[in-house]
């Protein structure tokens, strides 16, 4: 079946390669200790290798991209308290990192490896002493599981994926990845995989953040209308990306299991403008606490895709947020639509990204 099959037959197609024991079995060796690159370098050592090692078995090729900054705004990854919180903000005098980035291979006649890729990303880092179960072993589990999905397509569409380094120090990774982006591979669009491996079927049981309510009447009410049940993906989206938005949301429900969805706008704009909205108004910066945001900032169409950590999760961060505690039949659906949205998703190019 070909990538730009129709929905529920590109779902159905995915489904019944994915597997639920090999997100269990990449989750488990990911989340059974913390890593860092400050704190636990070597664990981060050993989550690259078992990544690169998963990418060569699905057929992709991974480029390891070291970067070196200094004195870059961003935030401490020792537990306790919101990331927005301000005795969060630290300036990073200098940090040295990598990301692993991976493609396909493609013949000398596809023209597809010059042209733009949708990229599917997810961290790798974990805060100190949280072992990073849903936070974020499960991103990380379902994006290799994308990979596996779509390098068995006949005719793999032109996706790129990237396992981000630093993110729990603000993003560092990612926005490395942002800019580099300008200058190599063109990135048209952005799905990133951020804590979707905890949901919870109990009656309030998902939080919102101060707010919300006011600002987001229709996320808010699909919530209330769930009677609070945290047994949803949320999707959130700007107008340049309401498309990717729309294409997980019928793949989730054409999914097995199907998955709910509550969908959120963000309603500022890409780019620097974007950047200063949130500035004046605060609490909308609760949508950019991930990867994404450096995609966003960058000018580049970006979805994230989450269990809102924090406001669902009570292990959020800590020592207790282990393998056992997730769901791996729903993430191994989060991973499918991921998939299905990856290869139907073409978003035209921002200007000034790539050559």
């Amino acid at each position: 079946m070909e990538a730009g099959s129709d929905v529920p037959a590109l779902v159905r197609e995915l489904t019944r390669r994915a597997d639920p024991a090999r997100l269990r079995e990449d989750v488990a060796f990911l989340a059974d200790r913390p890593r860092g690159r400050t704190h636990a370098p070597e664990a981060m050592l050993r989550a690259e290798a078992r990544v690169a090692d998963r990418l060569a078995e699905a057929g992709w090729r991974t480029e390891r991209q070291p970067f070196d900054v200094r004195w870059r705004p961003g935030c401490t990854d020792r537990p306790g308290g919101g990331r927005l919180s301000p005795l969060r903000f630290r300036v990073h005098r200098r940090l040295t990192g990598a990301n692993l980035l991976a493609d396909l291979p493609i013949g000398p006649t596809d023209q597809a490896a010059d042209g733009p890729a949708v990229l599917v990303g997810a961290h790798l880092d974990t805060v100190v002493g949280s072992p990073g179960a849903d936070d974020n072993a499960s991103g990380v589990a379902a994006l290799l599981e994308v990979a596996r999905l779509l390098g068995g397509l006949r005719s793999p569409p032109p996706v790129r994926l990237a396992f981000f380094d630093m993110e729990e120090l603000g993003f560092v990774g990612a926005r490395v990845a942002a800019r580099a982006a300008r200058h190599g591979r063109r990135v048209s669009g952005m799905l990133c995989l951020e804590s979707v491996g905890c949901f919870v079927d109990g009656p309030r049981t998902q939080a919102m953040p101060a707010g919300f309510g006011a600002l987001f009447r229709g996320a808010a009410g699909a919530v209330r209308a769930r009677d609070g049940r945290g047994d949803f993906t949320l999707v959130v989206h700007r107008r340049s990306s309401t498309a990717a938005a729309e294409l997980w949301r019928r793949a989730a429900g054409a999914a097995e299991p199907p998955l709910p969805v509550v969908t959120l706008r963000d309603p500022r704009p890409d780019g620097l403008r974007g950047v200063l909205a949130g500035l004046a108004v605060p609490p909308l910066n609760h949508l950019g606490r991930s990867d994404h945001a450096a995609y966003w900032n960058a000018g580049v169409p970006a979805v994230l895709l989450t269990g809102t950590a924090n406001f669902r999760n009570p292990r959020y961060h800590r020592p207790d947020d282990t393998p056992d505690t997730l769901d791996h039949a729903r993430l191994t659906a989060v991973a499918v639509a991921t998939a299905a949205t990856a290869a139907l998703w073409r978003p035209p190019l921002a200007p000034g990204h790539g050559r």
